[in-house]
């Protein structure tokens, strides 16, 4: 085992922990009565959001609606549902033809490139038409696709076919490629949320959507926030693991819900843009901390491609928090980078 690399099964605990959102909050019943905070709660990119403040709120209502206002622009820029957004009109945009960016998305696509770079491609967000042909995208399910087919649709993904003006505020799609940014563009809604609170002087709250998370300061009690990781299960809520962290951001991927059955053989949703398959190896989830939120999402994203082995190898490498859950056998493992274990709580 590589130096640093830790392997457990450690036994599942029964928990007293309230899940809250996907969270757990840390209620004690020993501990002193908590400060006020305040929770507000929506929807945005087709999922929800929820955010806790730790602290009086003079206008609860007005925050919200500044916060509703934000993540609508987001999903202007980003969406792939909108036929509108600038994201599908950059995706409708004649080959070879310079097309102007607005500020998030500029953003979002050189962050997407840094990281297509630095994973070696497990990271690609031109990977859309094999997410579809696989029937996981807004298709209708299909059949098996042919390795002719494949090739095909690979020949339309790589993030190498969009190029960049030096200034980075104009992109070209030199082939006909789809850009999808569902796997990073929560992560950058939470950023902006959080950002909309660090400006209006809040130190301590949890923005949270779809899952990933931002964490800042202190929960209600005065400690750091504390999380669970879920146990995979097909019913959701079980936990598998609780970890204390603020001021970080939280990202967690996983397979062992979205999957599909094809002639007798389950698939799982990742596909790998490398391939053009679905990935198939062991590992049910990974967790990545990160300092933030956009980072975290995109780094779940490309470690889902890699699987546990090379997670592991390059979380240790780059010094990258990493919980992975892996299936061995009947058993569910669990694996970390040493620069996890210090969030990990007994």
């Amino acid at each position: 085992m590589a130096a640093g690399v830790w392997l457990k099964a450690r036994a599942r605990k029964r928990t007293s922990f309230l899940f809250l959102w996907l969270l757990v909050f840390c209620l004690v019943a020993c501990q002193a009565d908590p400060a006020a905070y305040e929770k507000l709660a929506g929807k945005t990119m087709g999922t929800s959001y929820h955010v806790t403040l730790v602290g009086e709120v003079e206008d609860a209502a007005s925050l919200q609606a500044e916060i509703d206002a934000l993540l609508v622009q987001v999903n202007k820029e980003m969406s792939t549902y909108d036929p509108e957004s600038t994201l599908m009109q950059l995706n409708r945009a004649p080959l070879g033809e310079a097309f102007a960016l607005p500020a998030g998305l500029q953003y979002v696509l050189a962050e997407s490139g840094r990281l297509h770079e630095a994973t070696g491609g497990a990271f690609d967000v031109t990977v859309g038409p094999l997410v579809n042909r696989w029937g996981f995208g807004p298709e209708a399910e299909q059949a098996l696709p042919s390795a002719e087919e494949i090739a095909a649709l690979q020949a339309r993904v790589g993030f190498g076919y969009l190029s960049f003006s030096e200034s980075g505020g104009t992109v070209t799609r030199e082939r006909d490629v789809f850009v999808d940014l569902s796997a990073i563009a929560k992560g950058y809604g939470v950023d902006r949320v959080a950002e909309l609170l660090q400006g209006k002087g809040f130190d301590n709250f949890l923005v949270e959507i779809g899952g990933e998370l931002r964490l800042a300061g202190v929960n209600p009690y005065g400690k750091p926030w504390r999380i669970a990781v879920e146990r995979p299960e097909l019913a959701p809520g079980s936990v598998q693991a609780a970890i204390g962290v603020s001021d970080m951001a939280m990202a967690t991927s996983g397979n062992y819900r979205n999957f599909r059955w094809i002639d007798g053989k389950q698939y799982a949703h990742t596909i790998s843009p490398v391939t053009g398959w679905p990935v198939e190896h062991q590992m049910l989830s990974v967790t990545v901390l990160a300092e933030n939120c956009t980072l975290a999402d995109g780094l779940a994203t490309a470690f889902s491609v890699m699987g546990p082995a090379d997670t592991l190898a390059y979380a240790q490498k780059h010094g990258l928090a990493v919980f992975l859950l892996e299936q061995q056998g009947d058993k569910i493992v669990e694996r970390w980078s040493k620069a996890f274990e210090p969030y990990l709580e007994d």
